[in-house]
């Protein structure tokens, strides 16, 4: 960092926050729910699997799921997917994200999520770890239903740079006195840009390019 002062520490959530990815844990509980067929439920297995390697090309895969939302009404999801939380993903969060986040607002930086979830997984997270700022993909809703459209950038890859950047911004901060944790070599566009990033159990890309620039490694 060039500056000690406080600025944003940004969060990944999952695979970082979280010792699971969240997506995973939904779409098994969806195939026992029998919402989706076990072809479906395999091949969003095998896309998650390769979004882990770093080799996923996930803006299609987003997109796509996001379509699935057409004409559902928001606030049951968002019911669900806060019940889903308690059940299913609160017990994953990392003990190392608790010490990492209280040492952040020690310092008295600004928290913020940065991840590619959506924010009906996020608001439990928020409201359990204290972190005001959601950055996150977000859906396109009409009269309370989805479209089934996202709203675009999508927050992956370059797009979580932009709504990093923005968020910063508003706060008057520089990004370069910013923190990013994140287990993810596609976040690459955003730990480039900040002045501390932290790999967090990183994936294999990422952990050999963390070696490479020197980069703070985490084991939560």
């Amino acid at each position: 960092m060039t500056d000690k002062s406080p600025a944003i520490a940004f969060f990944d959530l999952d695979l970082t926050l979280l010792s699971v990815n969240a997506g995973k844990l939904w779409v098994r509980s969806e195939y026992k729910k029998g919402r989706i067929t076990r072809i479906q439920a395999a091949k969003a297995g095998l896309w998650l699997a390769a979004y882990h390697l770093g080799y996923g090309k996930m803006e299609g895969v987003l997109t796509d799921a996001i379509a699935t939302l057409a004409g559902l009404n928001e606030q049951d999801l968002r019911v669900e997917s806060h019940a889903f939380f308690q059940k299913e993903v609160a017990q994953h969060i990392r003990p190392g994200a608790h010490a990492a986040v209280a040492a952040h607002v020690a310092a008295g930086d600004t928290l913020a999520l940065l991840t590619s979830s959506s924010p009906y997984l996020c608001e439990p997270v928020q409201e359990l770890l204290g972190i005001p700022h959601i950055l996150c993909n977000r859906f396109e809703v009409q009269d309370g239903k989805f479209t089934g459209k996202p709203v675009l950038p999508l927050c992956f890859a370059a797009g979580k740079l932009t709504y990093a950047k923005r968020l910063a911004d508003s706060l008057g901060h520089d990004l370069a006195n910013c923190s990013f944790y994140t287990d993810s070599w596609s976040d690459m566009p955003v730990l480039a840009a900040v002045g501390r990033p932290v790999a967090v159990h990183p994936d294999p890309r990422l952990a050999r390019e963390a070696r490479a620039r020197g980069w703070e490694t985490a084991r939560w």
